[in-house]
């Protein structure tokens, strides 16, 4: 016969549940989220898409688990869905995009599109002299996305594009990497839509801005995108983004040396 799990003793906060961090109804809106079913979800997206995202709904889980442990309402060993129901992490083809979509039993937590670069496969070595480079790709950007004001996921992923381009593994003082953060900065602090700094304000003259350049690879395209993605609270690329533009790209590339 099944008990419910003791609690510590002066413990009497309510636990947090599968209702109060996701759009889920029914019997596992009610449920505490635990310990177990965190780390199920977070085993599930290593094992498909080899990180458990930033903001992802593993992250969220852990968060809840935790606090619910601590606060005595959960066991360590508690699982409450994974046991039974469990949970998935699906890739699914969108358009030529990748959709990502995270459920806890059979009920969606979490979904997000990405570009797909999973069909690219031409080391840098094998790029033709006549590959789009990745101050081009960042140009053409500029002109899909033309006017989306900079945030911290289009900063993020112009940063990752920058350093791919050079090789370094720090921002290029006065740099496109540089001047993006400082755009994304100040357009947080600005309400007027008009008067934040756009991606054509900022990538028009990537090609010039970039010390060394590049052509773009399946590895330069993945790096963005995550990057991009990581920094997004809606964990998804800009349509015409970034992100977009790099794995546009890079199957551009791809497709030349065929």
């Amino acid at each position: 016969m099944s008990q419910e799990q003791p609690q510590r003793p002066g413990a009497s906060q309510e636990p947090i549940k599968y209702g109060d961090v996701f759009n889920v109804t029914g019997e596992l809106a009610s449920k505490p989220i635990g310990p177990k079913d965190a780390a199920a979800m977070q085993s599930a997206e290593n094992k498909i898409l080899g990180e458990t995202p930033k903001g992802g709904a593993a992250a969220a889980m852990q968060s809840a688990a935790i606090a619910n442990e601590r606060a005595g309402v959960v066991s360590h060993n508690q699982a409450d869905v994974a046991g039974d129901q469990g949970v998935a992490v699906i890739k699914s083809d969108a358009d030529g995009d990748v959709m990502i979509t995270e459920a806890v039993a059979g009920q969606i937590v979490g979904q997000y599109r990405q570009p797909d670069v999973s069909a690219v496969t031409t080391p840098a070595m094998l790029v033709d002299p006549g590959s789009i480079t990745i101050g081009e790709a960042l140009e053409a950007a500029a002109i899909s996305a033309a006017d989306k004001p900079i945030d911290q996921s289009d900063a993020a992923a112009i940063q990752a594009a920058e350093m791919r381009a050079t090789g370094s593994s720090e921002i290029t003082p006065g740099g496109i990497a540089s001047e993006a953060q400082s755009a994304a900065t100040r357009n947080a602090r600005t309400q007027r839509f008009e008067d934040q700094a756009t991606l054509s304000d900022v990538l028009s003259d990537a090609t010039a801005m970039l010390p060394k350049d590049k052509a773009v690879t399946r590895e330069d395209a993945e790096r963005v995108v995550a990057a991009e993605v990581r920094n997004n609270p809606g964990m998804s690329t800009t349509p015409g983004g970034v992100g977009a533009a790099m794995a546009a790209a890079a199957k551009r590339n791809q497709n030349s040396t065929i």
